[in-house]
């Protein structure tokens, strides 16, 4: 037995350890709260960022929609905006995740829930695959069996099925004659490799990874051993080079295609190539043939070549025999293509605005100047800004026309902008007379007035475009690869390199999956007669693989 003053000395311990049981609980309940509020806040905060950049890449699209590409930065201007808010919007979301457990914990907050946009459906088209989970057989409430069935509900999630290769044996059976004695056997199928070791699809895969998605061959091996498939890198070249030899003879009809229009777009860039010590730099040529801006009916394809050295000889060469239209920049070694005695009929020029419009837009862009003043008073150019808004005048006009015909664009040029080239040259020739030959200014107007012709044959001819656009879109897949195979190895993989690129390219621009495309060409080709190979390219086969289509929803 405790004594009196004993038991109350452990009933005021034991009170006093309630109270601060309590006082514990509290704070930790205030402490599960705090942290729940600012997860909260984190989560507002990073939600408010991801909007905030959301709509900054929207009014930034809607500027380039209304205003068309206002400064040449503004392609990668939005490919900035589009990175900044991948990467806000990941953020948003974590922080929602984070906030939703801590309000899990907490006793007094909720969780914060972001706004998102209205689901939209997928592709009705797309294959679905039904995942049923079956109602109770029995009331979880009564027990009773009497149950009736309602409309069921149903969530449809997208999924990927993960890639999956497998091995196709090929049969071919054989049998002998009892009387004869001879052997009979059904000839092989084509195989684009010897001794068929890949399949069609696994070629175009092979290939279009390679040059349509600039996936260096050692990533793919890499990629293929981590599934349980090992092969060289020796293995996996030489497909590309059977690929190279069974896709030639298309690509030699459309060089035949792009070399018969009456207007090309040229240009070129930089590939470097695999030397000795270090790099070289070589060359890829592009020839686009795209009549769409003026109506045309022939499809659109690009024609690449490649090249060591950037010398006239080789448009010279990649064009002899050509009599049309040439629109290219105002690179030296294109002028002999323009010159009487090179042919029987010289090419006409036209020369490209974008490449005249740049240099003046480089004197009155603000933020280029700042970045080249390293944060000093910026140096805008209020004469070139004036050219920019003589300039910037002729191309709204133009998009209004682009697609009418070639005998409708003449007229409203005569009408619309040859009034403002009149003026914009007497404006220019007037400042010219004025200004030091040294000045930014003044060579960027003798860069247009050294060739004024070249800059005005458009206004007479509605074929002509205004910039060589076309030409240097193609080549930007060029541009994007070299950051990832670096280098051509030799001068036989730029020219392979150049007769891919054709391929692909041509796909993209009507409309076709070079994928898809791809296999379908190397299981037909070899069956095909030389009379139908042309079924084969591209504007073709999807017209083919369209018809079959139409008849039997008819």
């Amino acid at each position: 037995m405790l004594s009196s003053d004993a038991s109350d000395e452990l009933l005021q311990l034991r009170t006093e350890l309630a109270v601060a049981r309590d006082l514990a609980e509290k704070a930790q309940a205030n402490a599960l709260n705090a942290e729940a509020e600012t997860a909260r806040v984190r989560a507002i905060n990073a939600d408010l960022l991801a909007r905030n950049a959301h709509l900054e890449l929207m009014n930034e699209k809607m500027r380039r929609d209304k205003y068309g590409a206002s400064s040449e930065r503004s392609r990668r201007l939005i490919d900035q905006l589009e990175l900044t808010f991948e990467e806000l919007e990941a953020d948003a979301t974590e922080a929602e995740g984070l906030g939703a457990i801590a309000a899990a914990k907490a006793t007094t907050l909720t969780a914060f829930t972001r706004v998102r946009s209205t689901r939209r459906d997928f592709d009705p088209g797309l294959p679905r695959e039904q995942v049923v989970i079956p109602a109770p057989e029995l009331c979880p409430c009564c027990g009773s069996a009497d149950l009736s069935h309602l409309p069921a509900d149903i969530t449809e999630t997208l999924e990927k099925v993960p890639a999956r290769h497998k091995v196709i044996q090929t049969v071919r059976e054989k049998v002998s004659c009892r009387q004869c004695e001879k052997i009979s056997q059904p000839p092989a199928p084509f195989h684009v490799t010897p001794r068929g070791m890949f399949g069609p699809h696994f070629l175009a895969s092979l290939v279009f990874q390679k040059y349509g998605l600039h996936q260096p061959l050692n990533s793919q091996r890499d990629r293929l051993e981590s599934e349980g498939i090992s092969l060289s890198l020796s293995t996996l070249a030489d497909q590309i080079g059977a690929v190279s030899v069974a896709a030639r003879p298309l690509f030699l009809l459309i060089e035949a295609h792009v070399l018969a229009a009456e207007r090309l777009h040229g240009d070129d860039t930089t590939v470097p190539r695999l030397a000795k010590y270090k790099t070289d730099v070589a060359r890829i040529w592009d020839y686009v043939r795209d009549d769409r801006p003026f109506g045309g009916p022939a499809p659109p394809a690009v024609l690449c070549y490649y090249s060591r050295p950037r010398k006239g000889e080789h448009p010279r060469g990649h064009l002899a025999g050509y009599t049309g239209i040439l629109q290219v920049d105002r690179y030296a070694d294109f002028n002999d293509l323009f010159r009487d005695g090179w042919a029987d009929k010289p090419m006409t020029r036209a020369n490209c605005w974008a490449h005249a419009r740049r240099q003046f837009f480089e004197l009155a862009d603000v933020a280029r100047q700042l970045k080249r003043q390293k944060g000093g008073v910026p140096l805008v150019s209020p004469l070139a800004k004036e050219a920019l808004e003589w300039i910037d005048q002729i191309f709204a006009i133009e998009r209004e026309i682009t697609g009418r015909t070639a005998g409708e664009r003449p007229s409203v040029r005569q009408e619309r902008v040859a009034p403002l080239i009149r003026a914009l040259e007497t404006w220019m020739r007037e400042k010219r007379g004025i200004l030091s030959r040294h000045d930014a200014v003044a060579k960027a107007i003798a860069y247009l007035l050294n060739d004024w012709a070249g800059f005005t044959t458009f206004l007479v001819d509605g074929r002509i475009c205004l910039t060589n656009n076309a030409a240097e879109r193609e080549l930007r897949s060029v541009a994007r690869g070299r950051k990832a195979w670096l280098f051509v190895g030799s001068d036989r993989g730029g020219e392979r390199a150049a007769m891919m690129y054709s391929l692909i390219g041509t796909a993209r621009l009507n409309g076709v999956d070079p994928l898809a495309w791809l296999t379908d060409v190397l299981v037909r080709i070899a069956d095909l007669p030389q009379s139908r190979l042309h079924e084969l390219l591209p504007w073709e086969w999807i017209r083919f693989r369209k018809t079959p289509l139409v008849q039997e929803a008819a």
